[in-house]
């Protein structure tokens, strides 16, 4: 089944063109990169699917579904900076995500909480930024969705944190689901990656399954990448 479908989707600010015509068809049970430089469309084209921008022209559909207040419950966002309320500690938050989405599992959230020693009475703004990002990821991937949307979840935090937020990802998604993960840190995620998909300029270049790419080049993903994008 087809978790995410664009048809001829675009997005224009003005004269800007942040999408130009993307066709794209993503499959459920896959992780996939959104690799670009910045300014080439990946949160646009991420946000357009979580429903917080519209699309100029075309078309964008998950599971089917135009973006709407129903397939808000089947989509999980992780944005590409901190939203949660600083004042809450993890509890409050658990709680609050628990509210919102049926499809939240608290049992799994407090399970990833632990093997971090994270304290859940402990507020947002008594956490380090990349405890916070942790945390953000955490309630995300607690969820039982059909699409993951990860803007940039690997930014910004050391190298153990990439790594445990990459294990977190590859372990508490649904095999079911799809995740697509926007990021320029390529050497980081392409191992768990089943499929690349390079952005410029608000245009797909390149949408190939990930392993079938590395043995075309004869490269890594991210040298591949560094030799398409080179200034």
């Amino acid at each position: 089944m087809e978790t995410l479908v664009c048809e001829g989707l675009c997005k224009d600010y003005g004269s800007i063109k942040a999408l130009n015509h993307v066709d794209l068809s993503l499959s459920e049970g896959k992780i996939v990169g959104l690799l670009g430089p910045n300014g080439s469309g990946k949160t646009t084209l991420i946000k357009m699917a979580s429903r917080l921008l519209v699309p100029s022209a075309g078309k964008i559909t998950i599971c089917g579904e135009v973006p709407s207040e129903k397939t808000k419950a089947i989509v999980s966002y992780l944005p590409d900076r901190n939203v949660l309320p600083e004042y809450m500690n993890c509890d409050e938050l658990v709680q609050m995500y628990q509210d919102f989405f049926s499809d939240f599992e608290s049992g799994r959230a407090y399970e990833m909480l632990g093997s971090l020693d994270i304290d859940p009475k402990m507020p947002l703004r008594k956490m380090s930024k990349g405890t916070r990002e942790k945390v953000q990821l955490i309630l995300t991937m607690s969820r039982r969705a059909k699409l993951y949307l990860l803007d940039e979840p690997i930014a910004g935090v050391d190298p153990a944190a990439r790594d445990y937020i990459l294990r977190t990802i590859i372990s508490n998604y649904d095999e079911n689901a799809t995740v697509l993960i926007s990021t320029h840190l390529i050497a980081d995620v392409e191992n768990v990656l089943d499929e690349a998909i390079f952005l410029k300029e608000g245009r797909i270049i390149l949408h190939e399954n990930a392993d079938e790419l590395k043995e075309k080049t004869g490269k890594s993903i991210d040298e591949y990448f560094r030799e398409v994008f080179a200034c």
